[in-house]
C-alpha cells in the first residue's frame, strides 16, 4: 500500500498539469469518516491491481489536507496500520475540474452515490458507484452502480476484493477494511441496529484469512475513543469537530465539546480565539455544549454562551433559561470571561438535537417587526465532518470514551424511564 500511495503522489506531482493518460479517481464522501477513507484507499488499490487501461487509479480524500486532524479516529487508524498521512492525497491537492476539462478524469464514488450540488459539474466523469446509503442516483448506462444497505461500505469493497482479487489482501489492507466494518457496525452488535448478515459474513472472512487481526471489541473501543479525543486540537479545531450552524437575523453555531467546561474556559487566550473564530466564519453567537462524565460515569452536560454583543448574549441566555420544550434546567456557574455566560445543564437528556429547535425559535423572534423570519441550518459555513454531518446532530447516542455505546444507551433509557414515572 505504501508503494502504491507513493506512486500516486509522484504521478500527481509530475502529470496533473500535463497531457497524459489521466487519472481514475476513487472519491469518498465529504464527511471523510473512517469508512469513506478506507473505501477510497482500498478500492483504488484494488483498481490499480486489476483495472485495464492506461489511467492511473488513485484515492482522493474529499477534504482539505488541513482538515484531517479533525478526524482523530482516521488519524489513529492510519497510525495503527503504519500508514503515514503524508502519503495521502486530498481534495485541495488535485484539480478535478481541470482534469475533466482535459478529458483526463474518471470518477468512482465510494460511500456516497451522488455528488453534492457543489460538484454537480463533475457528474459526467462518474463511471462507477459503490455505496451503502439510500440510492439517489438516476440510472445511467455509463455508470455501474452497486448499492446495498449494509452497515458499512467497506463490506461491499471487501466482497469485491475477495471475489475478484483475493491475492491483493495483506494484513494492512485487511485491517483497514476490518476496522471500518467493525466501527460502522458498532462492534457487530445486533442491538445497535447497524450490522447485517453480509457485514458479519465478510468480517468473519477477514478474521479467518488474518487471525492476527485485533480483537473486535478492543479495536472498536480504541477507534471509538479516538473519535472523541480532542487532546491534540486547537480551539478552532475543537469548535469545528462537532458543530452545527443556524442562521436567521443572526448567525450562530452550536458546538459540542468533549471536555469539561471548566477545562475549556481555562484555555489561554480563549476569548480572543472565540472572537477570531466568529469573525472568520461570520457568527454573532456561539453556544458551547460540553459533555463529560462524572467519576461514577454519569453523563454531565454544561452550556456556555459567547458573544461580544451583551444584548445578544443576554437575550440568548434568558431564552435558554426560560425554555420549556424541553426545559434545560440551567444553573448559572462562574465564568472567568466577561463575554461568556456559563451554566450547569440539569437536563442531561437534552442533547443538541433538542437544543437546536429552541435556538431556531429564538432566531425567529429576532426580526425587528416581531414576525418570525426564515431560519435554516447553515452547512455552508463549515466543512462537513463525520460528527457535524450526523442527522441527529449528537454523537452522544453512540457513546463516549470509557463507556460503551450499549452502556450509554441503557443508562439514558433508565434515566428517561425514571423521569417518565
Amino acid at each position: 500500500m505504501e508503494e502504491f500511495l507513493s506512486g500516486c503522489r509522484r504521478a500527481v506531482k509530475v502529470n496533473a498539469d500535463q497531457a497524459g493518460p489521466g487519472f481514475h479517481v476513487v472519491l469518498g464522501n465529504e464527511a471523510c469518516d473512517v469508512d469513506s477513507m478506507v473505501c477510497a484507499l482500498t478500492y483504488a488499490y484494488f483498481l490499480s491491481k486489476t483495472a485495464q487501461g492506461e489511467m492511473l487509479a488513485l484515492p482522493l480524500l474529499n477534504i482539505r489536507q488541513s482538515e484531517l486532524l479533525l478526524r482523530s479516529d482516521n488519524v489513529f487508524l492510519l497510525r495503527q496500520v503504519a500508514l503515514s498521512p503524508d502519503l495521502l492525497l486530498f481534495r485541495d491537492q488535485l484539480d478535478l475540474r481541470a482534469l475533466q476539462r482535459a478529458g483526463r478524469l474518471r470518477l468512482t464514488l465510494v460511500d456516497h452515490n451522488i455528488l453534492p450540488s457543489s460538484d454537480s459539474d463533475l457528474e459526467g466523469a462518474v463511471v462507477e458507484v459503490i455505496d451503502h446509503h439510500l440510492l439517489e442516483r438516476e440510472p445511467s448506462s455509463s455508470c455501474t452502480v452497486t448499492v446495498e444497505t449494509v452497515g458499512s461500505c467497506a463490506t461491499l469493497v471487501t466482497e469485491r476484493i475477495i471475489q475478484k482479487a483475493p491475492e491483493i489482501l495483506d494484513q494492512q489492507v485487511a485491517q483497514l477494511l476490518y476496522a471500518a466494518v467493525v466501527l460502522d457496525c458498532v462492534n457487530m452488535a445486533p442491538s445497535a441496529g447497524k450490522v447485517t448478515p453480509k457485514d458479519s459474513q465478510f468480517a468473519a472472512a477477514l478474521e479467518i484469512r488474518f487471525p492476527s487481526l485485533p480483537p473486535r471489541g478492543a479495536l472498536f473501543q480504541t477507534l471509538h475513543n479516538a473519535k472523541f479525543d480532542v487532546s491534540g486540537l486547537n480551539t478552532e479545531q475543537m469548535l469545528l469537530k462537532d458543530m452545527k450552524a443556524a442562521s436567521g437575523s443572526l448567525n450562530l453555531a452550536v458546538s459540542v465539546l468533549y471536555i469539561k467546561l471548566e477545562d475549556f474556559l481555562q484555555r489561554v487566550e480563549l476569548e480572543a480565539e472565540l472572537s477570531d473564530f466568529c469573525l472568520k466564519f461570520g457568527f454573532d453567537l456561539l453556544l458551547l455544549m460540553t459533555i463529560s462524565f462524572t467519576e461514577s460515569k454519569e453523563p454531565m452536560r454544561e452550556l456556555a454562551v459567547f458573544s461580544h454583543s451583551a444584548t445578544c448574549r443576554e437575550e440568548m441566555s434568558l431564552y435558554l433559561e426560560q425554555a420549556r420544550n424541553p426545559a434545560l434546567n440551567l444553573c448559572p456557574i462562574s465564568s472567568p470571561h466577561a463575554h461568556i455566560t456559563a451554566y450547569q445543564q440539569g437536563n442531561s437528556l437534552a442533547s443538541r438535537k433538542k437544543l437546536l429547535p429552541i435556538v431556531k425559535d429564538f432566531l425567529k423572534g429576532q426580526d425587528g417587526d416581531g414576525r418570525p423570519g426564515d431560519v435554516e441550518e447553515d452547512e455552508s459555513r463549515v466543512p462537513p465532518t463525520p460528527m457535524n454531518s450526523l442527522v441527529e446532530g449528537c454523537p452522544l447516542d453512540a457513546g463516549l470514551p470509557h463507556i460503551s455505546a450499549q452502556d450509554l444507551e441503557e443508562k439514558f433509557s433508565k434515566m428517561a424511564d425514571r423521569r417518565g414515572n
